[in-house]
């Protein structure tokens, strides 16, 4: 093989086995002297395209999953035991203030009301009678015809009448009152949620019956790691809600201010608009930015990137122009840039084609493969 093409060989990398090795080591200045190259410098096979890597100030947008939620939702509940005579409403029916719901069985609660009504009259007839008795003591009293410990006694009868016949009268307001719990009515205006009880139903106090929400009234509530909140207040503005694939603008946006202890998170609760067609218990996304691009950061191509096994790597042109595999750590990515958050530094010289970087150092040329 004559020097010159010993010198293509060279370049190309395509001598093999120990000769080649040995006279790509020893005789690399002297074909490059054969060549002309003046001063023996190296000059890649591959012309590479380089950039050199520069700290940008982009926007970090988070997502975080989220739950929509009623700002206004009722459990009705039974406070009396009964059963369940008349329903009239069933899961997603639009109810009006104080409309009747359900109605349990009160006939034995109407009869313990009627009962102290009976008594309350019987007490009012002896407090009647206890007044005339007292009167009629009084004009006795007065003429000297009876004692005063018997008028006393008259007075202590009058007064235990009286107040035997608010004590009766309060019974029979509460039997009243114990009757009126027998009709479940809608608190405010709204849809009904759930409906856990049937007609027929045994209805026990405590035990939920239904569940009543205002739809114009919701929220989404998602809990949000406290280290990405960093203290900062969220604008309106700056938030959206993704609902069903749709974006919605929220109105009001409200963190709470505690941290969970068991994940660090807080509580990120956005009021959503009143025509947002949404029900509580639906799934939603928070997307909002975190104010991360403050501060400059390296961003890369993300077509530079290198993944071999567990390793991501870029190629950086390194001393004699020759490519060099640099391990990197990345962070989000921001459509076809990525954050890398160690392994380069700004000014450094970046080869954005890492294909071809791969066939320079495995010493093939541009188009070789293609």
């Amino acid at each position: 093989m004559n020097h010159s093409n010993q010198v293509i060989a060279l370049a190309r990398g395509r001598l093999l086995g120990p000769a080649g090795r040995r006279l790509r080591m020893a005789g690399l200045a002297c074909a490059l002297a054969l060549l002309g190259v003046p001063g023996g410098a190296a000059t890649p096979a591959v012309r590479l395209p380089v950039a050199p890597v520069q700290a940008e100030a982009l926007a970090s947008t988070r997502t975080d999953d989220g739950q929509v939620q009623a700002l206004r939702q009722a459990t009705v509940a039974a406070q009396v035991a009964g059963t369940v005579l008349e329903l009239n409403v069933r899961a997603g029916d639009a109810v009006r203030a104080g409309q009747v719901l359900l109605r349990i069985d009160a006939r034995a609660a109407e009869q313990g009301a009627a009962a102290s009504t009976a008594q309350v009259a019987a007490a009012q007839a002896a407090l009647d009678a206890a007044t005339s008795e007292l009167a009629r003591k009084r004009q006795l009293a007065d003429k000297k015809y009876i004692s005063q410990g018997a008028l006393e006694q008259a007075e202590s009868q009058y007064r235990s009448a009286q107040a035997q016949v608010r004590a009766l009268a309060a019974q029979a307001g509460a039997a009243r009152t114990q009757t009126g719990l027998h009709v479940l009515r809608a608190p405010f205006d709204g849809v009904v949620a759930q409906l856990g009880v049937e007609r027929g139903d045994m209805a026990m106090p405590g035990r939920p019956l239904l569940t009543v929400y205002d739809p114009a009234a919701l929220r989404v509530a998602a809990d949000v790691p406290a280290s990405a909140l960093r203290g900062q207040p969220l604008r309106p503005g700056a938030v959206r809600v993704l609902l069903a694939g749709a974006a919605v603008a929220p109105v009001r946006v409200q963190i709470l201010p505690t941290v969970d202890p068991q994940t660090l998170t807080q509580t990120v609760r956005v009021d959503l608009p009143p025509a947002t067609q949404a029900v509580p218990g639906q799934f939603a996304r928070l997307q909002w930015t975190d104010g991360g691009g403050a501060t400059p950061r390296i961003h890369i191509p993300a077509s530079a990137v290198v993944r071999r096994a567990d390793v991501t790597a870029v190629y950086v042109m390194g001393e004699g122009q020759q490519p060099q595999l640099r391990q990197v750590r990345l962070g989000p990515v921001h459509g076809e840039r990525v954050e890398v958050l160690a392994g380069l530094d700004a000014g450094e010289p970046l080869i954005t084609d890492p294909q071809a970087a791969t066939r320079a150092v495995a010493g093939t040329p541009a188009g070789a493969g293609r």
